[in-house]
């Protein structure tokens, strides 16, 4: 899942952000390709409150709206799926396979669960997790006619990855706008990508693959996808990444967000628009925007976080989330909500041009930060909610002056 998942007993560090609202930070970007939405307006004044919604959960790993109706459904490390409705847990699972998921190792198990854009016709989902042999499976199956539990006899392996350790397994998803399916793989494990998975684009590891799950057998591959032809995986959008925990996609903007768990130095959210095929985001040679290990590295054709994060105290691994497109919080609209799963804290980044971003510390002093969170996500009407390993699921409010 993350470098994290033993954090159970991890001793989190002792800094503390002293402030009595959110604070704002200006400062320059590595440069983007492309300008992004204006900024917003001012959030002086502005609290995030969250609201449990339920603590009857067990290591969730994901969060996800349903779509056409007001469920949520939360993956859980351990091989279920759990729907809560008006904050209750339903006593039968949505879907159980927990026979069949190999979750022991920190960063394994059931990691992510995305809805066909055409759900309500076909009933069908894709998971991503680890089998018991160790090896990461992208799967689909379909739900039954209650609509309330997945039927076991259609699930079926879309691809497999073999791994050679237990770390970096990545395994997010989302569907863009033509339908493809994109997935994020992390680079497989080790101190520094000891493989060298990051660079090698013959290997489908560290990269964010897209296939038409619509097509083919058992998918095809898109006829732009950058690398068709040549000796990368035709599966292969972009490369060069560590362990990208959470990728989205962004409808109002068409910007994907591409957060990626760093090592020693820094953690970097990537941002690019869906026509930026082909990227090269650095990893192992460069870490953000440094290079990897210190000293001197050719960084050219590498493409630059546009927000990055030190380790020195202000945590260790970054939890990707959405960017804010719901009713309820309209001040909120067009920000990206991540946050530390070391720390717990809760941040949002604004991009206003290649230029300039806005950063909010929301949630930062000890008493209200949200343990070791694992996951951000959204119900359908685009409200957002945070889940942590000890298995607290909260909706973000907001309090105004």
């Amino acid at each position: 899942m993350l470098k994290f998942l033993v954090a159970a007993s991890l001793v989190v560090l002792s800094v503390e952000l002293m402030m009595s609202g959110p604070a704002v930070v200006t400062a320059s970007p590595a440069p983007v390709s492309q300008e992004i939405d204006p900024a917003p307006g001012s959030v002086d004044g502005l609290r995030l409150s969250p609201v449990l919604v339920t603590d009857d959960l067990e290591q969730p790993t994901d969060v996800v709206g349903s779509p056409d109706d007001d469920r949520l459904f939360v993956v859980e490390k351990a091989g279920k799926i759990r729907i809560v409705e008006d904050g209750i847990v339903a006593d039968r699972p949505f879907l159980d396979i927990t026979r069949w998921v190999g979750s022991v190792g920190n960063e394994q198990g059931m990691l992510s669960l995305r809805f066909h854009p055409r759900y309500a016709e076909n009933g069908r989902i894709f998971i991503f997790f680890t089998d018991t042999r160790g090896t990461s499976q992208l799967a689909e199956a379909r739900v039954d006619t209650t609509g309330d539990e997945v039927d076991l006899s259609s699930l079926r392996s879309i691809m497999s990855v073999p791994q050679f350790g237990q770390y970096h397994q990545s395994g997010s998803m989302m569907f863009g706008p033509d339908g493809y399916l994109w997935v994020s793989l992390g680079d497989g494990g080790g101190i520094g990508d000891p493989l060298g998975h990051g660079q090698d684009f013959t290997n489908i590891d560290a990269s964010i693959i897209r296939i038409a799950v619509d097509k083919g057998s058992p998918y095809a591959v898109p006829d732009d996808n950058p690398f068709i032809g040549t000796s990368a995986r035709p599966e292969i959008w972009a490369y060069g990444v560590r362990n990208p925990w959470r990728i989205s996609y962004d409808a109002t903007t068409g910007y994907v967000y591409i957060p990626d768990v760093g090592q020693e130095g820094s953690e970097e959210i990537n941002v690019v628009s869906l026509g930026d095929a082909g990227l090269n985001f650095g990893w192992a040679v460069s870490e953000g925007s440094v290079c990897y290990g210190g000293g001197e590295c050719n960084m050219s054709g590498h493409t630059l976080p546009v927000y990055e994060y030190l380790h020195d105290g202000n945590g260790c691994a970054m939890i990707g989330g959405e960017v804010y497109r719901g009713s309820l919080m309209p001040e909120l609209d067009g920000h990206f909500f991540f946050a530390d799963f070391c720390l717990g804290w809760i941040r949002s980044v604004v991009l206003d041009d290649s230029d300039v971003h806005m950063v909010v510390d929301w949630i930062t002093e000890r008493e209200d930060r949200l343990g070791n969170v694992t996951t951000i996500g959204s119900d359908r009407h685009g409200e957002l909610y945070v889940a942590n390993l000890a298995g607290e699921l909260w909706r973000l409010e907001l309090s105004r002056p």
